[in-house]
């Protein structure tokens, strides 16, 4: 069983998980207030595991890093995204958030341990350049950014999505594990609670 805290920030209402391993705290992503949360909550992060690089996902990363000293890692088809603070305005967004470098860049691989805990890694392309799910094999647990929504998946209309390249990722990674519960790292108005137990994975998806 996976010991976390959850927190829900940004004006997209994001979600921030902040699980227990066994050699310190892993924080999966960083929407604006998660600095402020920590802080709060006398929780100190060890580890800053950014799920992809969009703007409602890493608004805080840069605070963390530099107020708790926590390594960074992320997918290096991220890095644009995270590391150009001006990034998004070159697709007509008003964003900009600090830059964040990547202490490690993170691959898909079958086994990777991060503070003593053991990860299935899944690069899962289509809703953003570089999109990682995070998969805890003793605990059945699932932490998939913004490729799955309660009833849903990530949305795919904007620059560097690719419809067709979620659905066939999604297919091939995370729907090819048995029973599984998930969790979010996105809009919590889908999210507040587990996505649930299902059979051969995103059993809720119809007709993808």
């Amino acid at each position: 069983m996976i010991d976390f805290q959850s927190f829900i920030g940004g004006i997209f209402e994001t979600n921030a998980y902040l699980v227990s391993a066994p050699n310190g705290l892993i924080l999966f992503d960083a929407p604006a207030g998660t600095c402020e949360w920590l802080e709060k909550t006398g929780r100190r992060p060890n580890l800053l595991l950014i799920t992809h690089g969009h703007v409602d996902h890493i608004e805080d990363a840069h605070a963390v890093k530099e107020r708790f000293g926590c390594k960074v890692g992320y997918h290096a088809d991220s890095a644009p995204l995270i590391t150009d603070p001006g990034f998004f305005k070159q697709f007509g967004f008003a964003l900009e958030v600090q830059p964040t470098k990547a202490d490690f860049f993170i691959d898909e691989t079958d086994s990777r341990e991060f503070l003593g805990l053991q990860f299935r890694i899944f690069l899962v392309p289509g809703h953003c350049p570089g999109s990682l799910c995070f998969y805890v094999p003793e605990a059945k647990f699932l932490v998939g950014g913004d490729v799955l929504f309660a009833g849903s998946i990530g949305r795919t209309d904007l620059p560097g999505c690719d419809h067709q390249a979620l659905i066939t990722n999604i297919r091939q990674k995370p729907w090819s594990l048995n029973d599984y519960r998930i969790r979010e790292a996105s809009q919590s108005i889908r999210s507040k609670r587990p996505l649930g137990i299902r059979n051969r994975g995103i059993g809720w998806i119809v007709d993808i």
